[in-house]
């Protein structure tokens, strides 16, 4: 006798789409959602089978499986999500957090039409650069100035602008690799700029650079240490000397800040982060940084320095590849605009506030979090403990910040389904595990959240 196909217990697409209980299902969803849902079930029932895995192959069980799929479908990948892990500028998790006024700027922009580029006195075409142009160089002292979409972008035009087909002197203890494999060695070489490199891994003087100079140098690079520090038995050449060598030369000199902040932070006891104000001061001809750090904008790469440099790179053909958007400037306007107050940016900026707000502020914050957990009895120990916070995103990478945390050491689950839990729920927890307890550092928790923080937690320990 012929082998019945194991396969042949399933209903076909067809039936299941025709059937009473699918009615339903293409009320509430659009037809090639509901097709695909089914579609994927039926797929991956088949796959058991094949394999021999017990299968429920009801039309119950099938369409229950449908609906879950549908919920997946028709939910966006994409979503908020809340902080508890105390690094601020978390790349995984969008690194900056915008102000209300960014926000606002984003919505009303991009509800409607605008004059992206269009020169309203004028009645013509304008050009997008101009609505952050004319506030960085107000807040930097740079001539001219022009975003693109990330600082990789930012360096790699700025290289390509400049230095196609020419040298471009580095030292080898600034040849850094940062997030996501980008490597200045890398970037250089897709740019068409030839590297040079000068000095040792830990020393660099300014006659390497002297001697390296020769008739094809068409840039001089300096790259900040912003995600890691060296120390020891090091030496490295100052901007102001390497700006002042290129003024010498008549070389162009560059600086890629990495982070970038428009802040002194050495207030706030932070001595390894310079300004961007501080680096222009020094005649450097060329800054580069990034907005969604230190800055605490969106997404974006910023190019600040001499009119003539800047202009040039603007003409490039590939600065259209790289341009950013509507949404994009209105962030990075309104978000400009908050440095104009340079006494209450810190305020008004979420990554500044969440950085430098006081060990006691983070503590009655860590109490109003506990102290709601005890409220409804949760199986597990709950309390405060110290802990150190960090910038993140490849910034500040030696300073600590003391900050308070709720640990959470759960009775009757073990600490790693705790965090799984809560990753998995609604609106996703992402903390962190230490010492057989989840920590839930106050600093990035934000305020308005703390509700849904603990209604999360209890419903976790359940």
């Amino acid at each position: 006798m012929k082998k019945k196909n194991p396969l042949s217990v399933l209903p076909s697409v067809n039936d299941l789409l025709m059937g009473d209980a699918c009615s339903s299902l293409l009320t509430a969803h659009q037809r090639p959602m509901v097709l695909q849902a089914i579609r994927d079930v039926l797929s991956d029932l088949r796959e058991k089978i094949l394999k021999g895995i017990p299968a429920d192959v009801s039309e119950a069980s099938i369409f229950e499986s449908v609906r879950s799929c549908l919920n997946r479908l028709s939910s966006f990948s994409l979503v908020s999500v809340i902080n508890a892990t105390g690094i601020v500028l978390h790349t995984n998790l969008g690194r900056a957090t915008l102000s209300e006024k960014a926000i606002r700027n984003v919505v009303e922009v991009s509800r409607g039409y605008s004059n992206l580029e269009y020169d309203i006195q004028e009645g013509r075409r304008g050009k997008r650069h101009v609505h952050t142009g004319r506030i960085l160089k107000q807040l930097t002292g740079a001539e001219d100035a022009m975003i693109v979409n990330n600082n990789a972008a930012a360096v790699f035009l700025s290289l390509n602008t400049l230095a196609k087909g020419r040298e471009v002197i580095v030292s080898r203890g600034e040849l850094v690799e940062i997030g996501g494999s980008f490597r200045v060695p890398d970037v250089m070489s897709e740019s068409g700029s030839l590297l040079r490199e000068v000095g040792t891994t830990n020393k660099t003087h300014l006659y390497d650079y002297e001697r390296a100079i020769n008739e094809n140098t068409g840039l001089i690079l300096k790259v900040h240490q912003s995600n890691y520090k060296m120390i020891g038995f090091t030496e490295e050449v100052s901007i102001q000397e390497l700006a002042a060598l290129g003024k010498e030369r008549n070389i162009p000199v560059m600086y890629d800040l990495g982070s970038g902040c428009l802040i002194d932070l050495k207030p706030y006891g932070i001595h390894s982060e310079p300004s961007v104000q501080e680096i222009m001061r020094t005649g450097v001809d060329l800054l580069t940084f990034s907005g969604d750090k230190l800055l605490g904008g969106p997404q974006g790469g910023l190019i600040v320095g001499r009119k003539n440099l800047v202009s040039r790179i603007m003409k490039n053909p590939i600065a259209r590849a790289m341009r950013v958007d509507k949404m994009t400037i209105a962030a990075f306007e309104a978000t400009l605009m908050e440095y104009i107050d340079t006494d209450r940016c810190i305020d008004n900026i979420p990554v500044l506030r969440m950085l430098f707000q006081t060990p006691e502020t983070i503590r009655t914050r860590a109490g109003r979090i506990r102290s709601m957990l005890k409220r409804q009895s949760p199986a597990a120990e709950v309390r405060i403990i110290r802990d150190i916070s960090k910038a993140g995103g490849g910034s500040l990478p030696d300073a600590e910040f003391e900050t308070y945390a709720v640990s959470v050491a759960p009775d009757q689950i073990s600490v790693n389904e705790l965090e799984q839990r809560l990753r998995l729920g609604s609106p996703s927890v992402i903390a962190r595990i230490k010492d057989d307890a989840l920590i839930i550092d106050a600093r990035t928790v934000q305020d308005m959240e703390i509700k849904d923080l603990v209604r999360l937690v209890i419903a976790a320990l359940q």
